[in-house]
């Protein structure tokens, strides 16, 4: 089983020629059927606090990962922003789609928006954790900014996660940040972590995308440069469960 990890150039405010970037490049990839691809946060519009336009509001969105995940036969796992139930805000969503279904399998809404960046001005946070399964694997959603956020990834180690899946638009001034945290987050969790950045500039940041593999050692599986592309990578899942009986850290979690 292969992950594959979209690091896509977002046309600003754009659906239709993100739409057609995201298929034109796994046309490209030829993933295999029970794949999972991994999308960078809100990939059809950018880091847009626009939610007139973010707002997925006729399920353009959805339709394309369900229709990419059926002509694929792969786990999509996309990104796009919701209405709320507050007036004027939105929310921040991963949302993974499987062959054969009518619905997402997940949507998770961001935990942490990210007040610095003024998302909270325009998208209300979530409040639960959620899980996905890809094969036999119990996957965590998470998006750019909840990165910071530790104790997410260990509450989700305690409800049975052993992959977190991340999205972003993480700016290249903090691109150190990015790589530090992606791999402090697989070693503390013993588990996978498959994150995804957007590259490219949208009117206000640039971004130098390096998405990563890692795998529940800590150890670099791939890392990519700062171009569009995807990148693909073999996933042995015997690692994970070797590596948590080998050097059982998780046991001795106290506190939270």
């Amino acid at each position: 089983m292969k992950v594959h990890l979209v690091q896509l150039d977002i046309a600003w405010e754009d659906k239709d020629t993100n739409h057609t970037r995201v298929r034109d490049l796994l046309l490209d990839t030829q993933p295999d059927s029970g794949d999972l691809v991994i999308l960078p946060e809100l990939f059809d519009v950018g880091f847009s606090l626009n939610t007139d336009i973010a707002i997925d509001q006729e399920k353009q969105t959805q339709r394309f990962l369900q229709q990419i995940s059926n002509e694929t036969g792969c786990i999509i796992h996309g990104s796009r922003a919701l209405a709320s139930s507050e007036p004027d805000l939105a929310i921040n969503c991963a949302t993974i789609c499987a062959p054969g279904h009518s619905n997402p399998i997940c949507e998770y809404a961001k935990v942490h928006p990210f007040s610095y960046g003024r998302e909270t001005e325009s998208y209300t946070g979530g409040s639960e954790i959620k899980l996905y399964n890809w094969d036999d694997l119990a996957v965590c959603p998470s998006i750019c900014y909840d990165l910071r956020f530790p104790e997410l990834y260990r509450l989700a180690v305690k409800q049975g996660a052993c992959v977190f899946a991340h999205g972003a638009n993480w700016p290249a001034t903090r691109q150190k940040h990015w790589r530090t945290l992606n791999i402090a987050r697989a070693i503390e969790n013993q588990s996978f972590v498959f994150a995804v950045n957007r590259c490219g500039n949208d009117p206000y940041l640039p971004y130098a995308g390096g998405s990563l593999a890692i795998d529940p050692k800590g150890e670099v599986l791939l890392e990519l440069g700062a171009d569009e592309t995807v990148g693909s990578v073999q996933i042995d899942t015997s690692l994970l469960a070797g590596w948590r009986s080998d050097f059982p850290a998780l046991k001795d979690i106290k506190l939270i």
